[in-house]
């Protein structure tokens, strides 16, 4: 199975994230854009796993014990730069919890032998992708004009915002490739306390 950990978000914010991506689609149709359905934050790539490890990974995972914390979504940007453009997505600002929580996910689950992430976590959601490759910055990268006409679209409006929620869980995914992209199966929840008042 191929699985990841992650963070849904609140469907008061996909609504508007949808409505974004219907307004943009025209200003760069030859990118592919996601389903706002399969929007999440991740905070780990797992890979592929036999099912039998699964019960493994979720009692790994049960053991973290954490706040629930507020993430707010707003702006935008591109990976890994304007100019050699292969991503578009949209920032995400949390308190240092947010990255508390992804690097505990790393540690119990490199206490069962999944290996760590070779690169910082970096909150967003990812809304398109020109091409395919990594989204890092490489020697080879090249103009990319797939994004231009956005690019300058959205240097003429204001700061988009899209409001802020509170993380009360994060979840166990499975991912299944088919040609028609990739869909995300909720496995297991994992709850974040709720903060004394």
């Amino acid at each position: 199975m191929r699985l990841f950990v992650g963070l849904d978000i609140a469907e008061s914010i996909r609504d508007r994230i949808r409505t974004l991506i219907d307004n943009l689609r025209q200003y760069a149709p030859n990118v592919r854009w996601v389903t706002p359905e399969s929007l999440h934050i991740t905070f780990k790539f797992i890979g592929e796993l036999p099912e039998a490890r699964v019960r493994e990974v979720e009692s790994a995972l049960r053991a973290i014990s954490l706040n629930s914390l507020q993430v707010s979504f707003r702006s935008a940007g591109f990976f890994p730069t304007p100019r050699s453009a292969r991503v578009f997505w949209i920032g995400i600002e949390a308190e240092p919890a947010l990255s508390k929580l992804a690097q505990m996910v790393e540690a119990r689950l490199e206490e069962i032998g999944i290996p760590r992430e070779n690169r910082d976590f970096s909150p967003h959601l990812t809304l398109a992708r020109a091409g395919s490759g990594s989204p890092t910055r490489e020697k080879t990268d090249r103009p990319n004009q797939r994004f231009s006409r956005l690019i300058e679209y959205l240097a003429t409006i204001p700061r988009l915002e899209f409001g802020t929620m509170t993380a009360q869980a994060f979840l166990l995914y499975r991912s299944q490739l088919s040609s028609r992209g990739s869909t995300y199966t909720k496995l297991a929840s994992f709850a974040l306390e709720a903060q004394e008042t």
